[in-house]
């Protein structure tokens, strides 16, 4: 739980812990005294705020934030000129217990809860720091490793991986099938009890830094329909025939490694395997709901960033003989920007705390996945408006929050999928 987490933050960072909140304002998930709420609170970013997390989760919320921006802040616009981030980047967050938090101790994971690894990702979030997978890695990769991987997939792969030292990514979208999963072509066939992987994938973030990749695969054309033959297999870098293209040259992400990833008659043992033959597609349906709570969390937590980038721009830039922040209309803006921003940011707690309850159904995870990246689009333009021709400038955060943005409604499966799932299941008997 938690408490491990809490324990590894003051061991590694020396003892050293920022002050607690004071005691009215904390509280634990068995109950407690209440903490303010989002709307309530000086910023949407503070820490001890929000009833979903307890005292631990700020403590270890402190250690993540310190991370961040001692870490990566200072490096970033480096590694958004290089399109990657350092390996040692990696081992430095392993070293620190950020990656594979929400895989069980017995498998060579963290062991600590979902709420921790949401605090990660919003800590990632509020630095306006893209460019680290870590997500990705520890909550989809680590994942599908974790809930169907053998005893020897598990025991091989999770513990380099929770130590930064094998960094993860998942290969489904090609250059003919992005959201529609079951139009894959990339196919692997039987070579004895062995398998020939060929095909190729595009847009694949942390494809070039990758040591291990799951792909998603045709095994089986003939089957009565695309979702019953699809399968994952586990393919290592080094691997005679897997190829690493460019990386790809993107308007936002900047540096974020995407690449381009190659399989030409490459040799896969049965044990490269992961999971049940021809079971791919309902493990991709099964773990896909996580995927897109995550980027409902990363949407939230970039609005509420941008919000907050933008109320302190209002307050000192100076128009007309007062600051922005005087004039009606930019407070009637705030104001608007502000309600949008805590109404989804309720939602998505809501959704975290289902999740993990086990709760958490596919529309609902579309739901929020649709409209927190739609909400974060048109907080992005309207900061940037905000912002003025400021806005406009690299130097400034708000512009590198505005390009990172775009992509969120398409990745995860588009919105317009999104709306085709709660569609689905609003007309069902």
């Amino acid at each position: 739980m938690a408490s491990r987490l809490f324990r590894r933050s003051l061991r590694l960072w020396g003892g050293w812990c920022a002050p607690c909140p004071p005691r009215s304002a904390r509280c634990s998930h068995s109950g407690g005294e209440e903490r303010l709420e989002s709307p309530s609170a000086k910023k949407l970013t503070d820490i001890g705020i929000r009833r979903i997390f307890s005292s631990e989760h700020d403590i270890f919320r402190e250690s993540v934030r310190k991370f961040f921006q001692e870490q990566v802040i200072p490096y970033h616009a480096e590694w958004e000129k290089a399109g990657e981030v350092s390996r040692e980047l990696w081992e430095k967050a392993g070293k620190q217990g950020l990656l594979g938090i929400n895989i069980a101790e017995h498998h060579g994971g963290i062991g600590g809860d979902f709420y921790s690894t949401a605090v990660v990702f919003e800590e990632q979030v509020y630095s306006n720091c893209s460019g680290p997978g870590f997500s990705l890695h520890s909550d989809i990769v680590m994942a599908y490793i974790a809930n169907y991987g053998s005893e020897e997939q598990i025991k091989h792969f999770i513990p380099p991986m929770t130590a930064g030292k094998c960094i993860g990514a998942i290969a489904m979208t090609e250059p003919g099938a992005g959201s529609d999963l079951q139009g894959i072509r990339t196919h692997a066939k039987k070579d004895g009890s062995d398998w020939i992987l060929n095909g190729s994938k595009v847009f694949i973030s942390n494809g070039k830094l990758c040591d291990i990749v799951i792909v998603v695969a045709v095994t089986n054309p003939n089957a009565r329909s695309p979702a019953h033959g699809i399968s994952l297999f586990l393919v290592e870098d080094g691997m005679k025939g897997f190829i690493k293209g460019r990386k790809l040259q993107k308007m936002g992400l900047k540096a974020q490694d995407t690449a381009e990833l190659f399989f030409e008659d490459v040799w896969l043992p049965a044990s490269a395997l992961l999971g049940e033959e021809n079971k791919g597609f309902y493990y991709l349906m099964k773990e896909l709901p996580q995927e897109r709570l995550l980027i409902a969390i990363s949407a939230s937590s970039a609005s509420e960033f941008m919000f907050e980038e933008t109320r302190e721009y209002a307050k000192q830039r100076k128009a007309f003989g007062k600051t922005i922040a005087h004039l009606q209309t930019v407070q009637h803006k705030l104001a608007e920007l502000k309600t949008e921003i805590c109404v989804t940011r309720a939602f998505v707690d809501s959704c975290l705390q289902l999740h993990a309850a086990k709760r958490l159904d596919s529309a609902t995870a579309s739901m929020a996945k649709y409209w927190s990246s739609e909400m974060q689009n048109h907080v992005a333009y309207d900061c940037v408006q905000l912002h003025g021709g400021w806005g406009y400038m690299w130097e400034y955060p708000i512009a590198r929050a505005y390009v990172d943005a775009r992509v969120q409604p398409i990745y995860g499966g588009t919105n317009e999928i999104m709306k085709e799932l709660i569609a689905r299941d609003i007309i069902q008997d």
